[in-house]
């Protein structure tokens, strides 16, 4: 049996789960179910909403900030390439990685779902996972993703790591760092990343409460509460009457903008605040933008434009700032990965793992261009030392330097043949 069908394949045979006992008492935990509710209690925020994954993509400043981050991994194209000589580059088409990184890295994922998935685990919890599966001579056949809160992983005495599985029918399985492919994002310890809606649990937590007070509020009429003034007794019956007819104005629909009448001397007093009046909109935009702080995602990429100028000119330079701070952070970490867990030195030294940057139609082209053109224009670098900055082959006449423009007259001047002439 297969170490994919070891793993995968449901089993009458299998051990459930340990029961886990809380060390400060309470009932035991026999379910995954009981386990679940005990980790949501546990993840919940000091303003009382539960924060977890799921929770946490219901925000629409942190679903924004997932989807963009992790598009642009998951539209750029991953290829596997081979050092032929120290400038000569070439799609290494013969790998088996690339058919998984261009075709199908297992048998119900594209490429761009595989990756924009295992970025999401990234972004979420620090932590992505996925089973190497190989074949004959360690030939890698495919990679299936494994949920991070299901995997557990551990430094051993000789440096290396050792993952533990669970299984959906509870059997854990011990698996060696060579098959695994392990993403870590911001660590401390450089063995596990630090998970962010665990950091940023308090400010998703707001925006969380932030957002059902405003459903409730506004589906209760938009109205603020009050008190209704009379100047003598009202029985049982009365004080009915006048409740249901203001809740029945305040409900909207037919009475909205319509007069609201009072009989018998009753007045109406406001005792609560709208929700304009504590700038209840401008406390949502605060929390938007610590979320895309989090994220590190300018905060004009998801809907907030009000500060767009806050950093260099303007959102040209904040979206380069986006491409150089985080998405390079994405991309280095994704191909270091692979390179260290998929590509094996000793059978071919020379392969490499490398996106295409130049596929990021938002990228800052116009500024690499002008550079290009300047370093060239002056001498600095040749045609093909350009071409080998852009991951290119070079060409058969690309090893020239050109001369600076404004020395051409002087040099000419300076000539032996110049001088003969004269």
């Amino acid at each position: 049996m297969s170490l994919f069908s070891f793993l995968f394949a449901h089993s009458d045979t299998a051990q459930p789960a340990a029961s886990v006992q809380p060390s400060s008492g309470g009932q035991l935990v026999t379910s995954s179910d009981e386990l679940r509710q005990v980790m949501l209690v546990e993840g919940q925020s000091h303003v009382g909403a539960v924060v977890n994954d799921t929770t946490a993509m219901r925000v629409g400043a942190v679903f924004a900030c997932i989807r963009i981050r992790s598009g642009v991994v998951a539209n750029l194209p991953l290829q596997i390439k081979r050092r032929v000589d120290e400038r000569t580059r070439e799609n290494a088409t013969d790998h088996a990685l690339w058919r998984i990184f261009t075709r199908r890295p297992n048998k119900w994922q594209t490429p761009s779902q595989f990756k924009r998935m295992m970025q999401v685990h990234l972004l979420l919890r620090g932590n992505a996972y996925s089973l190497i599966v190989r074949g004959v001579g360690g030939r890698v056949l495919g990679l299936v993703p494994l949920h991070p809160d299901r995997v557990s992983v551990e430094q051993c005495d000789d440096w290396t790591l050792e993952y533990t599985y669970q299984t959906k029918t509870g059997r854990q399985v011990k698996l060696e760092q060579k098959e695994v492919l392990h993403l870590v994002g911001l660590s401390i310890d450089g063995v596990r990343g630090l998970s962010v809606i665990g950091y940023a649990r308090e400010t998703i937590g707001l925006s969380l409460e932030m957002e059902r007070h405003g459903a409730v509020t506004f589906r209760n009429g938009a109205r603020p509460s009050g008190v209704l003034k009379h100047p003598g007794q009202v029985g049982p019956e009365g004080k009915e009457f006048l409740k249901e007819s203001l809740d029945d104005y305040r409900s909207g629909g037919s009475q909205e903008a319509k007069v609201l009448i009072l009989e018998e001397g009753v007045s109406f007093e406001q005792m609560s605040l709208s929700a304009e009046d504590v700038q209840w909109m401008e406390s949502r935009k605060f929390t938007r933008s610590d979320i895309a702080m989090f994220f590190g995602v300018p905060p004009h990429m998801i809907g907030d434009t009000e500060k767009s100028t806050s950093w260099g000119s303007g959102l040209e330079q904040q979206t380069q700032g986006f491409l150089t701070f985080s998405v390079e952070d994405d991309l280095t970490t994704w191909e270091e990965g692979i390179n260290l867990s998929l590509l094996d030195e000793t059978s071919d030294p020379h392969l490499y793992a490398r996106f295409k940057r130049q596929a990021l139609v938002r990228g800052d082209i116009k500024t690499r261009r002008e550079y290009y053109q300047s370093m060239l224009q002056w001498g600095v670098l040749s045609p093909n030392e350009v071409r080998r900055m852009e991951d290119e082959n070079p060409r058969i006449d690309g090893d020239i330097y050109y001369p600076p423009p404004n020395m051409t007259a002087s040099l000419d001047e300076g000539s032996p043949d110049k001088d003969k002439s004269s």
